[in-house]
């Protein structure tokens, strides 16, 4: 089974995942998390910290990035019958990449264009956990330390997360991450364990 665990910056949902590392076996379960820290995602990190980077160019490191994911970490996981748990996953692509592609204006429907280019390799998550947080509170949190951090980005990027859960309400599990990070942690390991059975 491959869960993800999704939501804006500042959420909560990296504390959540650390937690779930304490209570879930390390023989059955791979935690891992994109950006990777394999060459490619060390150029999305330098992309990242890069105020004038291209959007496509930025699209497309994580892309790759992903698919390298997949290919060295993820399917090799589910295929030795392992529980992966991603901190992020193809589902920010969608929400921060097609928030960027909206504010460029390049490219024609930016969410559905950007879920287009994963179509054809990605591996989709079994179950995404979506942290809900107001950007607002995302952004103070995550103390606004790059592009992509400031509340206006955040909210584009939250109105695209909603627009994924609402295709594909059976996925996603909504978390109220506004609550206290304890309170949030017993939240998730309560739906993890109900997910794993």
């Amino acid at each position: 089974m491959l869960i993800t665990l999704e939501g804006i910056d500042g959420s909560g949902k990296t504390t959540a995942w650390e937690a779930l590392q304490d209570v879930l076996s390390p023989d059955g379960t791979v935690f891992t998390m994109e950006p990777t820290d394999s060459w490619y995602g060390e150029a999305v990190a330098r992309s990242i910290a890069d105020d004038d980077a291209d959007p496509i160019a930025e699209l497309f490191l994580y892309t790759a990035d992903h698919a390298d994911h997949l290919s060295r970490v993820v399917r090799p996981a589910l295929e030795d019958g392992k529980v992966v748990v991603s901190d992020r996953y193809s589902d920010s692509r969608y929400a921060y990449q097609g928030a960027t592609l909206t504010i460029e204006g390049t490219i024609q429907r930016p969410l559905e264009y950007v879920r287009g280019v994963h179509a054809p390799f990605t591996r989709p998550p079994d179950a995404t956990l979506y942290f809900d947080v107001p950007p607002e509170t995302g952004a103070a949190r995550a103390g606004a330390t790059n592009k992509f951090e400031t509340a206006a980005y955040l909210e584009r990027v939250r109105d695209n997360y909603e627009r994924l859960v609402e295709a594909e309400p059976e996925r996603f599990v909504r978390i109220d991450a506004t609550r206290p990070p304890e309170d949030v942690v017993a939240s998730v390991e309560r739906v993890v364990s109900d997910l794993l059975g």
